[in-house]
């Protein structure tokens, strides 16, 4: 008994110890990145690396909003974001329904048709997409980035994946009192899928706010830049001025710390419900 004991012991300290130190990995590099914003440009190439600044130079995060439209590509960003997420939440909770609940000819092949796009990188789409806006006439405008993240592969997996595990007497009784696909949907499977919709809607938020490659390719105007691409333009061809850039790469991060804090626990339980689906 006493063997069993000390080896759970020795095992729970073992996960734990990984744990810490995987902590420390995600932690340092947002901690180096406060710290850079806070120091002079000298201090912030100096070798070898000065970890704490000697004075704290708050008038960092006042000069960003100097160099940069900053709340012009926040409030971009916001609509690209929401709309983006609204549009995969509607878009996606549809299409996983009609794959999880609807006997159809071919459903099960259409599934594994859109599960493969999975498996191609992103960038094979960057050309086919580019074209489509141009013919569209959308370069340069807030829809060429918003549309083609409306909906994805992934966001239709994980809901389907929820869906298959809510019991079917709901659908059933449902039926019974007269309701179609379309309202069994909105009214039964919708508001029980709370937590699936919860963890993609934060996904796609991290995934939209975060995004450079696309937004960059379709949009060269400064009124329809977003955060990202706006912060990258501070990154010079022979002089990048690191304590501005983590400045407005800390305001930049700012509002999905926010989020995640406040929604985490929602987080958690959809990404473990809808594993243990």
């Amino acid at each position: 008994m006493e063997k069993t004991r000390q080896l759970v012991t020795s095992k729970t300290f073992l996960i734990h110890f990984v744990l810490i130190l995987g902590s420390i990995a995600m932690v340092t590099p947002f901690l180096w990145m406060i710290l850079t914003s806070l120091k002079t440009y000298a201090e912030s190439i100096h070798v070898p690396p000065i970890i704490f600044p000697k004075d704290l130079q708050w008038g960092n995060y006042i000069e960003i909003f100097g160099l940069l439209p900053f709340f012009k590509f926040m409030f971009n960003t916001v609509i690209i974001t929401v709309v983006r997420t609204a549009g995969q939440l509607f878009l996606c909770s549809l299409a996983a329904y009609a794959f999880a609940r609807i006997e159809f000819p071919g459903r099960n092949i259409l599934f594994l048709l859109a599960l493969s796009v999975l498996m191609v990188p992103g960038q094979v789409f960057l050309l086919p997409q580019y074209m489509i806006m141009v013919k569209l006439g959308w370069l340069n405008t807030l829809q060429a980035v918003i549309v083609p993240g409306m909906f994805s592969a992934f966001g239709t997996f994980l809901l389907r994946q929820f869906f298959m595990g809510l019991p079917k007497e709901l659908e059933e009784a449902a039926r019974l009192d007269g309701c179609n696909h379309f309202q069994i949907y909105w009214k039964v499977m919708l508001p029980l899928a709370k937590p699936g919709l919860i963890a993609l809607g934060i996904f796609t938020t991290l995934w939209s706010w975060n995004e450079l490659m696309w937004p960059m390719i379709v949009n060269s105007s400064p009124e329809s830049m977003t955060l990202s691409v706006g912060l990258s333009s501070l990154q010079g061809q022979y002089l990048t001025n690191y304590p501005i850039l983590m400045a407005g790469s800390f305001l930049a991060i700012l509002p999905m710390l926010v989020l995640f804090i406040i929604l985490q626990k929602q987080f958690i339980e959809g990404i473990a419900v809808t594993g243990g689906k």
